[in-house]
Parts: C-alpha cells; sequence; structure tokens
C-alpha cells in the first residue's frame, strides 16, 4: 500500500469548501417551506468540469486545512515565480541598455 493511501487526512487539496443547499421533493418536509437542506462539499476541478464530493460533518475541518495549504502554496509559487521574472526583466534590460552604448 502507498503512503498516499495509507494517510487517513488529505495535506493539500485543490478546490473550494461549499454548502450545498437543495429541496428532497417530499411536500411535508421543511426544506418545502423554504428551508432547504444543506450539506459541505469540495467543488474541485477535472479536465475543466466541476464535480462536487460531499463530505461528512467530521470531515470539513481537515478539508478546509488542506484547501487553506493548497492556496498558500499556489499564492507562494506565484509571488516567487514574480520575483523571479522581475529579476530576469531588469537583468536583461540592463544587458540590452550596456549593449547600446
Amino acid at each position: 500500500m502507498s503512503r498516499l493511501a495509507k494517510r487517513k487526512a488529505p495535506r493539500i487539496l485543490p478546490g473550494s469548501l461549499i454548502t450545498l443547499r437543495r429541496k428532497c421533493g417530499k411536500p411535508s418536509c421543511r426544506c418545502g417551506a423554504g428551508d432547504p437542506h444543506e450539506s459541505p462539499a469540495l467543488s474541485y476541478s477535472v479536465a475543466g468540469r466541476t464535480k462536487m464530493l460531499t463530505l461528512r460533518p467530521e470531515e470539513v475541518e481537515e478539508v478546509a486545512q488542506a484547501v487553506a495549504r493548497y492556496r498558500k502554496s499556489v499564492n507562494d509559487l506565484a509571488a516567487e515565480a514574480q520575483v523571479e521574472l522581475d529579476e530576469l526583466v531588469a537583468r536583461v534590460r540592463a544587458t540590452r541598455a550596456s549593449d547600446r552604448r
């Protein structure tokens, strides 16, 4: 069994935590009067298509933490890439400016 398969809680997850609200269709249910059923879910994309994974209440916190770690990683990588790009642009411009002299 792989190390990932042995792990109980996800370490990093793309997507967003959402709350699904829906009516079950039973005429006598409270949702028929405008109080829909709510379920936490993870919304994520696969090959450009949005998927939903309904979560149990006890799974919400660990999924929220994994989503937050993913977002932080993406933001950190974007910031690092911007610094690298800025440095490259400055170096190329400086080289070209000195070549013109």
